[in-house]
């Protein structure tokens, strides 16, 4: 015991030292900056984490300091509580989690601000104006799921279902169609922003392993076929019913085509589509004349938080040859706001009603979501087309429940606005926004408050600030979920390859149709109509 005090020493600077350079790392050595000059300006940062509202546990908005300098320092500060100082001898603002977290928990409701210095070539410092934002009361639910592919034209492609946790900067990986040769994952849906019940459509690709509905339940995963004779295609966009006892989906003959010379050169066009409901306890699928009409494009399936009335978007068909793309008059398919009741004790339908005319508004009305708390319905509005991602004119518009007031929101940009999703306390919403340059999707957060205010949205924050510089993937269908998925990829792969199916028994029918038409009334059956698998779309 002796012997080892003389190690105590050397150990005792060793340790001091340590501290010492912990300190410096965790301060990054912040240079002092009491003699400056100031721009009267603020700083050009990127992303342009400036004048929005936040979550406050929302992970550190990490960004670029696009000015020049041979170093930079920014303070972030708030009301109460120790600010943050970060030192770096490049544009990039990396901010501490721990320290960033505890900022915002302390000062939710409060302004949340960043002074940014930078060092000139002659030692001198700049200060810049203050950049400011908002720290909302509510919190964001704590994790993003989206589909991440490549920009390509060819139907399976690289693509993979992400999960990322929103509070930090960890991403893991859903499922990835590498694991089942290529196939497309696409059109998760979940149950109330829970994990405990989703969907996930698949495809097959090289190898045929089948097209069909991934049920997870329960932590476990089956293999759905939903096709009947009267049902013949696939299901593709889904809406879980708030009982999770069924789901509406639509069944839909998608082509993508393009254009010689345009903002955006691809398009797609919805040749033939039907919605039906999918019953999880009879393993049945159902539907009525409403939303199954020969002559109508019905797509876009949404339940009411209270599950009375499932909301859907639908549009004359204007050509006879349902299988040529793009047919003539496809620039006139403007689609309506429509909903139908619902009563989900008695499996009884009501008659269709019409919300929003395309007639009305003079555009195309697409993708309708509605708050879990029944106030508010967020949807698309563009020129034409069913999908709204290929074009540059679409924008969100929010509906007030109670007067049927629309209005645009205020986090649309000049390019193309889609696939919104809401958080469970109904206060954020994500969605799909191409405002950086027109070709990639991003997924941007917009705050929403009680009166439907929705403020300026801001991007997805980044470990590292530089991330969507050379990001050349889209991120599409954000969805919110409270907790991270508990299955693992493996499981769901597995359940893609195996040869294992669940087919729904045959539709229950209330009279004989006649082919190809259908029934009045509740019928529960769908016209019969033979086509490919949806592809891979935006």
């Amino acid at each position: 015991m002796r012997g080892s005090g003389r190690y105590l020493l050397p150990l005792c600077a060793l340790s001091v030292l340590a501290i010492g350079a912990l300190y410096y790392a965790l301060h990054e050595g912040a240079p002092p900056v009491e003699d400056h000059t100031s721009v009267g300006r603020p700083p050009r940062i990127r992303p342009a984490y400036a004048d929005v509202v936040i979550p406050p546990n929302i992970a550190p908005l990490n960004f670029n300091v696009d000015e020049e300098g041979t170093e930079y320092l920014v303070r972030i500060h708030s009301a109460q509580g120790e600010g943050i100082s970060v030192h770096s001898r490049t544009p990039r603002i990396v901010i501490p989690l721990r320290a960033w977290k505890a900022l915002l928990d302390t000062n939710r409701g409060q302004r949340l601000k960043f002074d940014v210095f930078a060092r000139k070539e002659d030692g001198s410092w700049d200060r810049f104006d203050t950049v400011t934002n908002t720290i909302a009361q509510e919190e964001i639910d704590g994790y993003l799921v989206y589909r991440e592919i490549n920009v390509l034209y060819n139907p399976y492609v690289k693509m993979r279902i992400c999960q990322r946790n929103v509070q930090n900067h960890d991403e893991s990986v859903v499922v990835d169609n590498r694991s089942f040769d290529r196939g497309c994952v696409n059109c998760h849906t979940f149950l109330n922003n829970s994990t405990e019940k989703m969907l996930i459509q698949m495809r097959s690709g090289r190898k045929d392993y089948g097209h069909g509905m991934l049920l997870v339940e329960d932590g476990m995963v089956r293999k759905v076929d939903t096709r009947t004779e009267f049902t013949p295609r696939p299901a593709a966009f889904a809406s879980w019913h708030p009982n999770g006892r069924l789901v509406a989906f639509s069944m839909n003959r998608v082509r993508q085509f393009f254009h010689s010379a345009r903002t955006e050169v691809r398009d797609g066009v919805d040749l033939d589509s039907d919605l039906a409901v999918y019953l999880l306890d009879s393993g049945t699928v159902s539907s009525t004349a409403g939303i199954a009409d020969p002559d109508w494009l019905e797509t876009w399936p949404a339940w009411s938080p209270d599950g009375r009335h499932l909301y859907y978007c639908r549009a004359p068909v204007l050509w006879s040859d349902r299988h040529k793309a793009p047919p003539r008059d496809y620039e006139h398919a403007l689609y309506d706001l429509m909903r139908i009741s619902y009563d989900p004790k008695a499996g009884t339908w009501g008659k269709p009603e019409t919300v929003l005319s395309a007639s009305q508004v003079g555009l195309s009305i697409t993708l309708p979501r509605l708050s879990p708390d029944g106030r508010f319905l967020a949807f698309c509005m563009s020129q034409y087309s069913t999908f709204p991602a290929f074009q540059p004119s679409s924008d969100l518009y929010l509906m007030n429940m109670r007067t049927g007031q629309y209005t645009p929101m205020a986090c649309n940009s000049d390019r193309s606005e889609s696939w919104h999703s809401w958080s469970s306390n109904s206060r954020w919403l994500v969605f799909s926004s191409k405002r950086d340059d027109g070709l990639f999707m991003r997924a941007y957060f917009t705050y929403v408050d009680e009166n439907g205010t929705a403020y300026k949205p801001f991007v997805l924050p980044q470990k590292d600030p530089a991330f969507y510089d050379s990001c050349i993937k889209l991120y599409q269908i954000p969805e919110l979920i409270s907790r991270p998925i508990p299955v693992r990829g493996e499981r769901i792969a597995a359940a893609i390859r195996s040869d294992r199916w669940e087919h729904v028994g045959p539709p229950v029918t209330s009279a004989t149709p006649q082919a190809g038409r259908p029934a009045g009334g509740g019928a529960t059956y769908l016209h019969p109509d033979v086509g490919p698998a949806v592809p891979q779309r935006e």
